[in-house]
C-alpha cells in the first residue's frame, strides 16, 4: 500500500501543479508504473474543475463559470497538455521531416498554428460545455478528463517513442521516463479508472462513448508514425485534449438522440 502511495504521489506530481510530500521524486521506476494512474489524475483535475464550475454556476452566469471551470483546469496540471496541444501545431504545421518537426516541438516559444490551435480548442471546448444540460455539466467534465487521458495513455503500449535523432532535439526528459515496456495490469488498471467515470450517467448508450475517441487516437496515431515514426510527449498531450474535445461533442450528440 506504500509503495502504490508512492507511485500514485509520483503520478500526482508528474501529471499536476498540486504538491507532493517531500521525498517524491522522478524515479523512472515509479513514473512508468504511474501511468496506471493517469486517468485517476484526470478524474482530480476534472472534479476540481466541475467543482469550480459547480460552486461558480450559483453566483455567475454559466458563460463565466464554464471559463472559470477550464482555468481551474488549466492551474491544477499547468497548462501540460494545452502545451503539448500547441507544440504538436506548431511541429507539424511547420516542419516537413522528422528532424524539423521535433526541433520545432522543442522550442519552448509558441508559433502561429499553435496560438491559433490553442484559439480555437479552448472556443470548441467552451462552446460545446456551454450547448450541455447544466444538470449534466460536472459529470461530463469528469468523464472527459479521465477517458482522454485513457486514451493517450495508451500510446504507450501501441507506438514506439519517437526518439530525436540530431543533438539537441531530444524529447521532454519526464516524457522519456514514462516511455519504455509497460506491464499489461498497468493498462487495465488505467482502463478501469478512465471508464468508471461513464458510471455516473444513467443511459447505457455512454458505453459507446470511448469508440470516437479511439478512433481519433488511431488517426493521430497513423499520423504521428507517418511524420516522426511514433509519438512524443507533445503528442499524447494533443491526443488528450483533442479526445476530451470530442467527448463533448459525442455527448451532446449521444444525448440528444437516445
Amino acid at each position: 500500500m506504500k509503495r502504490e502511495l508512492r507511485i500514485f504521489l509520483s503520478a500526482l506530481m508528474f501529471y499536476t501543479r498540486i504538491p507532493v510530500p517531500k521525498g517524491i521524486d522522478h524515479s523512472q521506476e515509479y513514473l512508468q508504473k504511474a501511468t496506471r494512474y493517469f486517468p485517476l489524475i484526470g478524474i482530480l483535475v476534472g472534479s476540481i474543475s466541475a467543482g469550480v464550475w459547480y460552486a461558480a454556476q450559483f453566483v455567475l452566469p454559466l458563460s463565466v463559470s464554464v471559463v472559470l471551470s477550464m482555468l481551474a483546469g488549466i492551474l491544477v496540471t499547468g497548462a501540460f497538455h494545452e502545451d503539448g496541444l500547441a507544440d504538436v501545431c506548431d511541429g507539424f504545421g511547420g516542419g516537413w521531416t522528422k528532424e524539423k518537426i521535433l526541433h520545432i516541438m522543442k522550442d519552448s516559444s509558441i508559433g502561429a498554428y499553435g496560438a491559433i490551435g490553442l484559439i480555437l480548442l479552448f472556443l470548441i471546448k467552451y462552446s460545446l460545455l456551454i450547448a450541455i444540460n447544466p444538470l449534466l455539466v460536472p459529470c461530463v467534465i469528469i468523464a472527459a478528463h479521465a477517458l482522454s487521458r485513457f486514451v493517450a495513455i495508451t500510446f504507450l503500449y501501441t507506438h514506439a517513442y519517437a526518439r530525436a535523432e540530431v543533438e539537441g532535439q531530444a524529447d521532454k526528459s519526464k516524457i522519456r521516463a514514462v516511455a519504455g515496456a509497460h506491464a499489461v495490469s498497468d493498462l487495465v488498471w488505467a482502463g478501469v479508472f478512465g471508464m468508471a467515470p461513464l458510471l455516473l450517467f444513467h443511459n447505457p448508450w455512454v458505453v459507446l462513448l470511448p469508440i470516437p475517441l479511439f478512433a481519433l487516437k488511431g488517426y493521430l496515431g497513423w499520423y504521428f508514425r507517418k511524420w516522426i515514426g511514433g509519438y512524443t510527449g507533445d503528442c499524447m498531450g494533443a491526443t488528450q485534449q483533442c479526445t476530451e474535445v470530442l467527448f463533448y461533442l459525442c455527448f451532446i450528440i449521444l444525448w440528444k438522440y437516445t
